[in-house]
Formats: structure tokens, C-alpha cells, sequence
């Protein structure tokens, strides 16, 4: 199910979408220098990431899904181990999830965007 091969891997891995052996991120995505920056071409295929100017705003909708879904994680997991917290205990554990994980959000987010456009090749230096 996650070998290679398959979108989940490139996500997961943060790899190319096309040879899934490249980085496709400059950093980490928690670091500050390099975060959410997005490398100009495969270092192994040679694939160019930006395909067109703007690419990758598209993105958003990816991240606004994302963060809906880690309200309702969030949201389940506080009702199912503290079910007689208020309404505002929920809302700061939902901000402060939000805080901690929004640079892995922004950067799982332009994966999953490019990986809507481009598929796995076994080998793409054959073309």
C-alpha cells in the first residue's frame, strides 16, 4: 500500500511525484529557512515543479481540507477521551493543533496538489 509507486509514498515521503527518489522541499518543514519552499527540478528526474506560474495556489483548497480535517480529529479525540470539557477547552486545543502542525499542513498540501497532475514512471529517463 505505501511502496513505491503509488501517490501515497511521494505524499508521505515528501519525494517527486514522477521517479518518487528526488526531494521535492529544500528543508524540512519545520524548519524556518527552508519552509514550504519548493526545489526548482528533481535533483534525479529532472522534473520541473513549477509547471506554470502560480501553480501551486491551487494548494489551498488542499490545506483547507487538511485543516477541516484535523478539527474533526481533533474535535472526535477530545469527545471520545474528555467528553465533559466545554466548548472553549475545544476551541484552544483546536488553535493550538492548528499552531503545531500548520507547517506540515502547508507542505503535505503542495505535495498532494502536485501529485493531482503529475504520475509515477518506473523510468522517466527513458522518454
Amino acid at each position: 500500500m505505501l511502496g513505491k509507486g503509488t501517490k501515497l509514498y511521494s505524499i508521505l515521503r515528501l519525494k517527486c511525484p514522477r521517479c518518487q527518489e528526488g526531494d521535492f522541499y529544500k528543508g524540512h518543514p519545520y524548519s524556518y529557512s527552508g519552509m514550504g519552499r519548493v526545489k526548482e527540478n528533481c535533483s534525479k528526474c529532472d522534473l520541473k515543479y513549477n509547471i506554470e506560474p502560480s501553480f501551486y495556489q491551487g494548494s489551498y483548497y488542499v490545506t483547507y481540507g487538511l485543516g477541516v480535517a484535523l478539527f474533526i480529529a481533533v474535535w472526535i479525540l477530545q469527545l471520545f477521551f474528555f467528553p465533559d470539557v466545554g466548548p472553549g477547552t475545544l476551541l484552544i486545543s483546536i488553535l493550538i493543533s492548528l499552531l503545531l502542525f500548520s507547517p506540515m499542513l502547508y507542505a503535505l498540501s503542495k505535495i498532494i496538489w502536485i501529485n493531482f497532475f503529475i504520475k509515477y514512471e518506473k523510468d522517466p529517463k527513458k522518454k
